[in-house]
């Protein structure tokens, strides 16, 4: 069976070296979680085609201008993996965790106006664009940064032994991506990320998701408390939805990513069955959330372009759509850090650099966090 069509319960079995055996008051406390929206988000700015058509070529100025772009290419140079030309794309999705702006009243994190990538997942869309493999990459994953220069020029030396999500509070969106192109040794084709304060809009805008949670979700600290059962989660619930971390499986962040991956699969579902198309104002306000919310590539920092990019994109279904987590394991010296299994890893990084399905092999005995099956969509 390939990795395209495993369910993901089969891709993330639990591990017998999980953390049953460090209690819960052990580990940190939580931090806000990224949002896994960009796949939707995108998939929505495709709905301003219709807008053009209809004559209403003023919307396309007023999107065009709430995007926000960084130039990956120029920024980082001629010291990266080499582009494979085989019809397929990588794109480095971030969740990033400002507190700045409308961001600070949701709480979590930093107040400083600072920000962390809290969630990171490469999306590899394999050519003919019609199947899709998640990778997601723990934050907390120890790991070697390259040195960096970030959006102002200033040079930020490498480092050793740190965790994962330092890259972009270190450089911002470069370092982010130089850091996962070291770590892998593939190219990233695109940058994508999405603030905090846009995934709540989003979901409003959408009207909710259905979600059925298979347990009781109870975590104080995400501001969550769902009975066992379906529900439409609206914005501030699918936000506690994705940052909870004690309320399911071992407490850790690999737990939070089962989650995550599970909601993302209902979110797209969402966007492809709410009706936008025949709903204009609807349209325009995803359209108008989606442009506000993320920062791009410079190659996708124009509506042309992400549109181009999202019509790329509206051919992968959930049910081709296969999500992972980063082969780890819990580090023995630190419950609250994982440490990558980097035999295991590299059989994930040769799939997506040969365009091919990520072998079972690849996940079977790593840490997962133990929140498999939670919430299904």
């Amino acid at each position: 069976m390939s990795a395209e069509s495993m369910p993901d319960s089969a891709m993330n079995q639990p591990s017998a070296e999980g953390p049953g055996r460090r209690g819960r008051g052990r580990r940190r406390k939580p931090r806000s979680a990224g949002r896994k929206t960009l796949l939707a988000t995108a998939w929505v700015a495709a709905g301003v085609v219709v807008l053009g058509g209809a004559g209403a070529g003023y919307v396309y100025f007023k999107l065009n201008g709430n995007l926000h772009s960084v130039d990956i290419n120029q920024m980082l140079g001629g010291d990266r993996p080499k582009k494979v030309d085989n019809g397929s794309e990588n794109i480095l999705v971030l969740g990033s965790d400002t507190r700045a702006g409308g961001n600070r009243k949701l709480g979590g994190g930093t107040d400083d106006g600072s920000a962390r990538s809290d969630t990171a997942m490469i999306v590899h869309v394999y050519a003919g664009h019609k199947k899709a493999s998640v990778v997601s990459i723990p934050r907390d994953t120890l790991v070697d940064r390259p040195a960096c220069t970030d959006t102002k020029g200033t040079a930020h030396p490498a480092a050793t032994g740190v965790m994962f999500n330092e890259a972009y509070s270190a450089g911002g969106a470069a370092c982010a991506v130089k850091t996962v192109e070291s770590l892998t040794g593939i190219r990233m084709d695109h940058y994508l990320e999405v603030d905090f304060a846009g995934f709540q809009r989003l979901i409003d805008d959408l009207g909710g998701v259905p979600v059925t949670t298979t347990r009781a979700i109870d975590d104080p600290q995400s501001h969550l408390d769902l009975q066992a059962g379906t529900h439409t989660l609206n914005g501030q619930q699918a936000l506690g939805l994705v940052r909870t971390r004690h309320g399911v499986g071992d407490g850790s962040d690999l737990g939070r990513i089962q989650l995550q991956q599970a909601f993302v699969k209902a979110l797209i579902g969402q966007v492809k069955n709410v009706g936008v198309f025949s709903d204009p104002k609807k349209l325009y306000d995803l359209a108008d959330t989606a442009t506000k919310s993320v920062t791009t590539d410079s190659d996708l920092g124009s509506v042309n372009s992400l549109i181009e990019f999202a019509n790329g994109l509206k051919g992968v279904s959930t049910k081709h759509m296969t999500m992972v987590t980063m082969p780890v394991r819990y580090d023995p010296a630190d419950p609250n850090r994982v440490l990558l299994e980097k035999t295991k890893a590299q059989l994930v990084w040769n799939a997506l650099r040969d365009d091919r399905p990520i072998p079972r092999s690849a996940t079977e005995g790593t840490a997962t966090g133990q929140a498999n099956g939670v919430v299904s969509s």
